[in-house]
Order: C-alpha cells, then structure tokens, then sequence
C-alpha cells in the first residue's frame, strides 16, 4: 500500500515537473520504446527515469511529503543517491541509542542544511561526543535545532563550537541539559550565527550565571521564552551591536533594566532593533521609554499583558518611533486591569503615519482615535479590535466609512450587531476578510446577506472561523422573497416558508467549511470534511438502498 501510494505521488510531482516525454513504438519487434526530454542512451523498457537528469529527479522529490520520500528512497540505488544528496531537512529522533548510527546517517545526508535533534526529557538523549561530531560530518548545516537534549551539557555545546561551521546562522536550544558556559562559546565561536532562541533552560536558570561577554557579538534576532532570570541576559543585550529583533515570551523577572541595556547594545551606532515583541512579562513604562531611545527605527512593536506599561510609555513610543508599521498591545494585565486607553492610541495614531497594521486588544478605543487613524495613516490595511465595550455598531459604521485602505478587519468580542456587519458591507471598498468572533449581537442572515453584497470578502464568525458558501448563499437569496411573500400566501403560506427556511436551516449546516489559520482549527477542519464526507456517503447508500 505504501509503495502504491508513494508511486502517485511521485508520479503526481513528475508530471507538475517541466519534464517533457516521448513515446515511440517499434514497428518490428512490437516492443515500446521510452525517451525523455531528448537525453539520449536512457532508454529503458517503461522506465521513465532512466534517461532523467540527476537534478531533475531531485526536483521531483523536492514536491514529496517525508513519509514519500523515504519510501521513493528505497526503490533503487540511484534514487537513494539521488534523495542523500539533494536532502535540505532532517529530523531525528535524538535518542542515546541512535548515537552510534549518527555518523553514518548524517555522512549519507551530506548535503543537510537544516537539522533538528528531538528527544523526550524523560529518555536519555544523545551525549556530548555525537554533538560535537556534527559539524564535521555536515558541511553545509546551516539551522541547528535541539530539543529536549537533557544529556548535552556545556562541554558538548563548547567542543561543537571549537569547529567555528562557518554557514551556522541560526541555533534553537529548548529543554536542554547546558547552561550559560556552552550558550556563550556557541556564540563567541560560531562566526556566522545570527540568530539564537533559547527556551524552558532549566539549568540556566538554576545556575544563576550572566551570559558575559568581553566582545561584541553578531545576534541579530534574540528570542527568550519561558526562563525566569531576566538579569542573566543584560550583558548579553549589553553586547549586541547588530541585534535587529528581541522576543520575549512568559518569562518572569523584571525587563525593564534588561531593555535599558538596549542603550549600551542595540541602539549604538552600528545597528538599531527594528522589532520588539513583549508578552506576559513584567515591565513598566521605564522599558517603554528604553525602548524609545534606544530604538528609533523600530517598525513592528507587540506588547501582550505587560503588567505595568500605561498610556505615558505609549506615548514615548509614539514621540521616537515614527517608522512604526505595526502596532500590537494586549492591555489586559494579569489582575484583569486595563493599563492603556485611549490617549496612547491617539499618540500612536498622530504621530505614526507609516502604519499598516494595528491589534488593539482590551483598549477602550472611541471615534476620535479611529478618526486620527483614518486621516494619519493612509496606508492602514489591516485592523483587528477585541475585547472592548466601546467600539459598536456606530464606531464600526465609522470605520467602514473612514478606513478606504483597508483590507482586513476583526471584530472580537465587542458588542456589534447586523446593523454593524451591514455597515462594512456597505463601506471599505478594499475589504477582503472580514473575521467576527464572540459577537453575540451578530446572526447568520447578515453575515449571508454581506457574502451576497460583496461576494470577493471572506467572512468568518464564531468559534472555528466558519464561512457559509454554497447553500448558504441560495438560502440568502431566498430569505427576502419569504419575509415579504408574494401577497398571496396568508399565514398557512408564512407557516409553510417558516417551515421551508427551517429545512433550509439544517441544509446549509452540512455546507460549512472551516477557515483558520492555526493547528486546533485545522485539526478541526479536517475532522468536519471527514464527518461531512461520511454523511454524504450514508446519505447516498441509504437513497441507493431505499426501497422503491
């Protein structure tokens, strides 16, 4: 089955491939004679890759999923060449007892840039040794990527760096078993390293130990999540002169000293920091007011539940930063308090004119701020309000009306009704997806009724981001003639509509598709295709079976 399987797909890439094929049967031997795109003395009997280019037939496997691929690689000695030489990717369960096979398998995949180590905390992982043999056995890694390496210690890390792999740029450490001795030799050695993430070190923070430096060092992207030392990363901050990015996720400590490092690091003469991203961390407005001296060319800034922040540090934000392009707070705090309002919106809006992207989350957002929007920031495409009391029906009529640029909106939890879906419906000319979720003023009807007005916009409402199509549209166009009739029906005539569009009800709920972008959603969506799939089938075999 497996075999079968993967022959379709392959045959599926061969013939997305620009491979050109000829057919020429031999009129006295009655035989079939197979040549491909005119590469001569590769004939074979039905064998269409025999005459293929290496790097033709690489292409071909470049289109196959992982689970094709390795099956395509046991089929002959040449595909297994083939698929060893133009493999990019690699993940590997990183287990003590795949140590010894390491060698081989990575000599056999020599062309690998991209390599992820994986293992459980609960087993033991690959050692020392088998790290520090990577870089000789892969010239090319260029993304290294260990997870749950609880048996990689600072002297592993320390002896893979000692070889300097001079493509190395990008390196993920998460639940690791080293601390800030191997963090600060793969930095310092790996002369091309570029960025570093680091999440859940246990033993960086129980070792209590700053990551120093006595050099500058080439981090442009920085990402920390879930470590609760924030003090161990100042000196690291202190010496990045090139750092374009910092994210900072669900780590606990104080950041707002770390981020006035950015003075020292960051925001010096050779670089500035373009992207900032904060959540659920604690930082007031000094981190703000870091952020906008050290970070004058900042364009995307994302601050989620930042505990102390206010109106005041928006405000510097908005006085430095004049590049910013997008614009994300999350002002719920964890103690349920609102920390930013409307004024650092307005500061934002007045002085921000490159803006094109703006997710304001439990900000209490009123028509003047939104007017400043509409009039500062001409190039404003993509909008989302959540969780706020006071942006309804008439704050989005005045959205419709005002924002002419943009291209999708949002609308969470917010108390809007048909009459605020009917009023985007008639404004933003260049809206193409609408997304309404936990409004419970908001029907199904107008939401058919908008699909029906402006049939390119994508509209999703509700848990699971649903889109009527189909069906549902035919129930919109019928909806009009059945609230007003034809003048002839009485009330048996509306009992039987009533009943008609009750039918009409349950039909458009086998119709629906799903429409998200995350993994639950998609895990959602296919589990509807497939029961949907399945009634249609159960609902043919009984119609086929039915008794006549």
């Amino acid at each position: 089955m497996g075999q079968a399987a993967s022959s379709s797909s392959f045959c599926t890439a061969l013939g997305s491939a620009d491979v050109s094929g000829k057919v020429e049967v031999g009129s006295g031997s009655g035989s079939t004679r197979w040549q491909v795109g005119g590469c001569g003395g590769g004939g074979g009997d039905g064998d269409l890759t025999l005459g293929l280019p290496d790097e033709c037939l690489a292409a071909v496997f470049g289109k196959l999923g992982c689970h094709e691929r390795n099956t395509c690689s046991l089929v002959c000695r040449r595909w297994r060449a083939v698929d060893s030489r133009s493999r990019q990717r690699l993940v590997l369960l990183a287990r003590s007892d795949a140590s010894p096979f390491l060698p081989a398998l990575l000599c056999r995949f020599s062309s690998v840039s991209v390599l992820s180590l994986k293992c459980s905390r609960k087993i033991v992982s690959i050692d020392d040794q088998a790290l520090a043999r990577i870089p000789t056995l892969l010239g090319s890694l260029k993304k290294l990527k260990l997870k749950g390496c609880i048996d990689v210690t600072d002297d592993g890390l320390h002896a893979f760096s000692l070889h300097r792999p001079p493509l190395l740029t990008k390196l993920s450490f998460a639940s690791c078993g080293f601390g800030a001795g191997g963090i600060v030799s793969a930095i310092s050695n790996c002369p091309s390293l570029q960025d570093l993430t680091l999440k859940r070190l246990r033993k960086l923070d129980a070792q209590n130990a700053p990551l120093s430096f006595d050099h500058h060092h080439r981090l442009e992207r920085l990402c920390i999540k879930d470590l609760h030392n924030a003090r161990l990363f100042i000196p690291l901050l202190a010496a990045a002169k090139s750092l374009k990015a910092l994210i900072v996720c669900r780590s606990s400590g104080n950041w707002d000293p770390l981020l006035e490092s950015l003075q020292q690091g960051g925001g010096g003469e050779t670089g500035s920091v373009t992207e900032i991203q904060m959540e659920n961390v604690q930082m007031g407005d000094p981190g703000l007011v870091a952020i906008a001296a050290a970070c004058p060319d900042l364009e995307v800034l994302y601050l989620s539940r930042a505990s102390d922040c206010t109106d005041d540090g928006v405000s510097a934000i908005a006085n430095s930063c004049r590049k910013l392009r997008k614009l994300h707070i999350d002002a719920s705090s964890r103690f349920g308090s609102r920390t930013i309002g409307d004024d650092g919106v307005l500061a934002i809006a007045t002085r921000c004119a490159n803006l094109q992207e703006v997710v304001l989350m439990g900000i209490p957002a009123t028509v003047g701020s939104f007017n400043v929007l509409a009039s500062n920031c001409p190039e404003l495409e993509r909008m989302a309000i959540c969780n706020t009391d006071t942006v309804g029906d008439s704050e989005l009529a005045f959205i419709a009306a005002k924002f002419t640029a943009l291209r999708k909106l949002c609308i969470k939890n917010c108390p809007i009704s048909d009459t605020g879906v009917k009023s985007v419906g008639e404004g933003c000319p260049s809206l193409v997806k609408l997304k309404v979720k936990r409004c419970r003023g908001v029907t199904q009807a107008s939401v058919s009724q908008l699909k029906l007005q402006r049939c390119s916009v994508v509209v999703s409402i509700d848990a699971g981001s649903m889109i009527f199509e189909g069906e549902g549209t035919a129930m919109a166009e019928e909806e009009p003639g059945t609230a007003g009739g034809d003048g002839g029906g009485g009330a048996e005539g509306g009992a039987g509509d009533r009943t008609q569009g009750r039918r009409n009800n349950r039909r458009r709920s086998t119709s629906t598709n799903v429409v998200c972008s995350s993994r639950g959603a998609l895990l959602l969506r296919s589990k509807f295709e497939n029961a949907l799939s399945l009634n249609r089938r159960s609902s043919s075999s009984s119609s086929i079976h039915a008794p006549r």
